[in-house]
């Protein structure tokens, strides 16, 4: 339609002004005749930018560039844990799907799940401002001292919405993230109504998703009296996931299998990824899934197709955390007041249960 056009010329117009926190945007006449399109269109096209909170009108006088009170507003700032995880490339693309459409570039920094590359990162925002900042948070299952830079950056009035994991001491700041809760929960039920009766589970213990998993695990188990299964419980840190993942030392899933699941009938996997890697084990040492060992995670990620025997998986089969964070970021931006959203998961059944 030529309103979508006519819109995203005007949209690289301010870009190339973003600098100009008063720039006036052609007239309705100049456009008219530039483009050779109606009042109409052009109207129309203005109530587009207006809608995403990129133009004010005057009246009397015209359009103007937004003025956001930032510097550099047509940046975002994406700030991940980990950027070789096998979700990274579709929230980036979900993200950029959203902003970018709407004449916002993305800068993507990674932590490596580190406060101390965290601290440097946002450091870097404060001395160079962007427009907006979507972060998963680093570590968010235990204290952070990265406390006062955030604070710092919403004081000067850069829009933060956190993704997958935020901070307990950050909860005012919006927010998009699962019901990692009602997921463990979910698993739990799922296994035990399928007749399994031990139910151990391996979950990632510095970041908020694991523990709020486990808890949802724990207390299905609780809820249907049967004993908590303190032993068949397992912990692992970002380190011991980058050696598992780039090193492919097993080690870590050995020791788990040997030391907390030799009794077990089923594990919750904190995500596809360790969920991949224990059926590769098992399958390699003699064990048959689900016959012997039925194997349950979250994400639904290509992990749980390729696997050697492909994975139950909880999902977001309808809202997806890229382009609702990016959706949040972007009413934000625009002047609204959105609240936090927490994402309902779907169960995709699959042969290792």
């Amino acid at each position: 339609m030529k309103y979508k056009v006519l819109a995203q010329f005007l949209r690289e117009d301010i870009m190339l002004h973003a600098k100009n926190l008063s720039y006036k945007l052609p007239s309705e006449r100049e456009l008219t005749q530039r483009f050779g399109v109606s009042r109409q269109t052009v109207r129309r096209a203005m109530q587009d930018l207006e809608e995403e909170g990129l133009i004010t009108s005057r009246r009397g006088s015209g359009y103007y560039a937004a003025n956001t009170g930032f510097s550099a507003h047509a940046q975002i700032a994406v700030i991940t844990t980990f950027t070789d995880e096998y979700i990274f490339p579709s929230l980036l693309r979900d993200m950029e799907n959203v902003l970018g459409s709407r004449g916002y570039q993305l800068q993507a920094f990674a932590t490596l799940n580190r406060v101390s590359a965290e601290r440097e990162i946002l450091q870097r925002l404060i001395n160079h401002p962007v427009g907006g900042i979507l972060v998963e948070g680093s570590k968010t299952a235990l204290p952070n001292p990265n406390m006062d830079l955030y604070q710092t950056l919403h004081k000067m009035g850069i829009p933060i919405v956190f993704f997958q994991g935020n901070y307990p001491a950050l909860s005012h700041l919006p927010s998009v993230t699962d019901d990692n809760y009602a997921g463990g929960y979910r698993l739990a039920q799922y296994l035990l109504d399928k007749g399994r009766k031990n139910i151990g589970g391996i979950f990632k213990s510095d970041d908020l998703q694991g523990p709020e998993r486990y808890s949802g695990m724990m207390n299905a188990i609780r809820d249907r009296g049967l004993q908590i299964p303190d032993h068949s419980i397992c912990w692992f840190d970002s380190y011991q996931r980058s050696r598992l993942v780039d090193g492919r030392d097993i080690s870590l899933i050995e020791s788990f299998m040997k030391e907390h699941l030799p009794l077990a009938d089923a594990v919750i996997c904190y995500n596809d990824e360790i969920a991949y890697h224990l059926i590769k084990y098992l399958t390699d040492n003699g064990k048959k899934v689900p016959e012997d060992i039925a194997v349950a995670s979250f994400d639904n990620s290509y992990y749980s197709r390729i696997s050697p025997v492909p994975i139950t998986s909880l999902w977001h089969k309808t809202r997806r955390m890229g382009t609702e964070a990016a959706t949040l970021m972007l009413s934000i931006l625009q002047g609204k007041n959105p609240h936090s959203l927490v994402l309902p998961w779907e169960l995709s059944e699959r042969a290792s249960t």
